[in-house]
Order: structure tokens, then C-alpha cells, then sequence
């Protein structure tokens, strides 16, 4: 038994490689982050999309007081345990009727995370039925390791290298992730998934936040940095990412480039690490 999830639940987690319906916040709570991510884009003048919308919670202390919620952590505290960092965090947005989607891939592919146990906490802001472009996956996929992935380049691909798996899996018996407002889902960094374009007629918007041990490792030359959520950090394996004090300030925008510079360069250095084996 777990802070948050049962016995049951965590060992449901580990035999298929992710975890749904968690509930984290309520319909309301989840509209009021909406309505300040939406009132943020018509600020900015446009919607987030690919590179904008990396690390937010470098730019917003709302967004920082989100990731640090018990509600997600306890959670993802009960898988891996009680020191964690927050690695990556991407905002995955599709408008209604968007060619947008996700090829089949594994999260850990280009990450160089050791040990793989990486995992992602996928918080709804929204409806996400199958037909907004839902998480698709392949039960118990994780347990096949890292497998096989290509690039195939295709501006409607959200991925920003197109990363996608060519080795041979199954795909009968996939499930789909529906989601209410302010519901998460937990996935393993080797589960197979994607999602498709939104034919729905709202907005799909969802967190998707890649939570790590502290005591993990990044074999990337380039040093990484990561924000310290929950616990202590006894192996000095990442710098520290200082919390935003004002939504999308100078300083902020400051860190917030530094910080995707660093994961950008280790990205570029994981897939040719990654071509040259093959």
C-alpha cells in the first residue's frame, strides 16, 4: 500500500506498464488551469506547439505549483519513490479537427536515462475521449525494453524528430486512455503509445510530465539540468532549476532557454548515439 495508490494498483501498474483513471484535481480546478494556459496564448499571440511548449513550469509559478501537487506526486512517489526530479514536461495541445498527432513510440528513446525507470504522469485539462486523439498503448509493451525506433519526418507528427517504433509489436490489443477533466494517467518510459489527430469538437490539452529518481543518471555530455519536486538529492546528478517567481518574466524566459538549450543538445546527442549502433 502506497501513499495514494493500493497494492493492487501498483503492482497493475508494473504488470501493464501504465495506470488509469487517477483522479488529481477536480473539473473546476482543471478549467482554472486551462483558462490560465489559454489567457497565456492570447497574450502571446499564438498557441503552444512544438519547442514552445517544453518545460513550462520554468516560465509559470502556477505551473510549478501544479507539478509539485501531492496529487501527482504521491502517486508517482508510489512507483519511484520518495526523491524526485522533474526531467522533461511537455504540453501536448490538439485543436479540433488538427492533422496533429503522435506516432507509436517509446518515451525513453532518445532520454539517455539510466535506470529506465522514467515515468511520465499524463494530466487531462480537458475531455479526452477517443475521438479527441486519446493515448493509445500496448499493454505490457514496457517489458520489452528499448526497442527498435526510426525518424520519419512529417510536420503533423508532434514529435519533434518523428521518432517512431519500426520493430514488430502487436497491436490487437491496444486500449485506449479516456480521460476527465483534471484525471491523470501514469505510463512506464517503455510503453508503447501514440495518439491520433482530435476529431472531436473541443480543444484536447494535457500535461505530460516526465518525473525521475533522483538518483537517476544522464549519460549525456552535455550536463542536465532538472528541477528537485519532492525529497532530497543525495547523488548531485543534475542542476538545479530555480522555480519562476513571475509568469513568463525575464529571468524565467532566461532559464527556460538555458534549460531546453542543455536538453536539445542531449536529444541531438542521443540519436546519433543511438544511429551509430545501429
Amino acid at each position: 500500500m502506497g501513499k495514494r495508490l493500493s497494492g493492487t494498483e501498483i503492482a497493475r501498474y508494473h504488470r501493464d506498464g501504465f495506470l488509469f483513471p487517477i483522479d488529481a484535481f477536480t473539473p473546476r480546478e482543471a478549467r482554472k488551469f486551462r483558462d490560465r494556459l489559454e489567457a497565456f496564448e492570447r497574450q502571446d499571440g499564438r498557441q503552444f506547439g512544438k519547442g514552445h511548449n517544453f518545460k513550462p513550469h520554468l516560465l509559470f509559478p502556477w505551473v510549478d505549483a501544479l507539478v509539485r501537487h501531492p496529487a501527482l506526486l504521491d502517486p508517482v512517489e508510489d512507483i519511484i519513490g520518495p526523491d524526485i526530479r522533474l526531467f522533461h514536461f511537455t504540453i501536448w495541445p490538439k485543436s479540433p479537427g488538427d492533422p496533429a498527432y503522435v506516432s507509436w513510440h517509446q518515451d525513453a528513446t532518445y532520454f539517455g536515462l539510466d535506470p529506465a525507470v522514467h515515468i511520465t504522469a499524463w494530466l487531462a485539462l480537458t475531455e479526452v475521449p477517443v475521438e479527441s486523439g486519446a493515448v493509445e498503448v500496448v499493454p505490457g509493451s514496457h517489458r520489452r525494453g528499448q526497442l527498435h525506433h526510426g525518424q520519419f519526418a512529417d510536420d503533423s507528427n508532434l514529435l519533434s524528430r518523428g521518432q517512431t517504433v519500426t520493430a514488430d509489436f502487436a497491436r490487437d490489443g491496444t486500449l485506449f486512455i479516456t480521460l476527465k477533466p483534471g484525471q491523470m494517467s501514469l505510463h512506464h518510459t517503455h510503453l508503447i503509445h501514440r495518439s491520433g489527430p482530435n476529431l472531436s469538437n473541443d480543444r484536447r490539452i494535457g500535461f505530460g510530465i516526465s518525473y525521475i529518481p533522483a538518483s537517476a543518471t544522464c549519460r549525456a555530455s552535455v550536463r542536465q539540468s532538472a528541477m528537485l519536486v519532492r525529497g532530497i538529492d543525495r547523488s548531485g546528478h543534475f542542476d538545479d532549476e530555480p522555480r519562476p517567481q513571475a509568469d513568463f518574466g525575464a529571468a524565467e524566459q532566461a532559464a527556460h532557454a538555458a534549460a531546453v538549450a542543455r536538453f536539445r543538445a542531449q536529444n541531438a546527442e542521443e540519436v546519433r548515439r543511438y544511429e551509430a549502433a545501429q
